[in-house]
């Protein structure tokens, strides 16, 4: 039977909880939950079931976070065309809306 080992991470079944809650993105969201329901002893093929996932897939996350621990979970944009606006320099919804309340026109 596998077993996450959040012992090793100094985690517990809470710790995992709360990282799939607040994690960033939804990737990060469902393997972390993923592994929670796995630690309170749901098995991994259960699990993909649920998910829509294959079971082999909930196993490498569970490989994963065994050998290489939370931060390998996390979600990171890998290829593709990059962002054309980066997030730090969009500007925020207040500055963006125009005070005459018309759309600005694109070109």
């Amino acid at each position: 039977m596998l077993r996450v080992d959040y012992g090793r991470w100094g985690q517990t079944p809470a710790d995992l909880r709360h990282l799939a809650l607040s994690a960033r993105h939804p990737r990060s969201r469902e393997r972390f939950l993923a592994l929670h329901d796995i630690a309170q002893g749901r098995c991994a093929t259960e699990v993909a079931e649920r998910t829509d996932r294959r079971p082999h897939t909930v196993m490498d996350w569970l490989h994963t976070y065994n050998e290489h621990g939370p931060e390998a979970l996390m979600y990171r944009r890998t290829g593709g065309r990059p962002p054309f606006v980066q997030r730090s320099r969009r500007p925020s919804t207040k500055q963006s809306v125009p005070l005459s309340g018309k759309r600005p026109r694109h070109r």
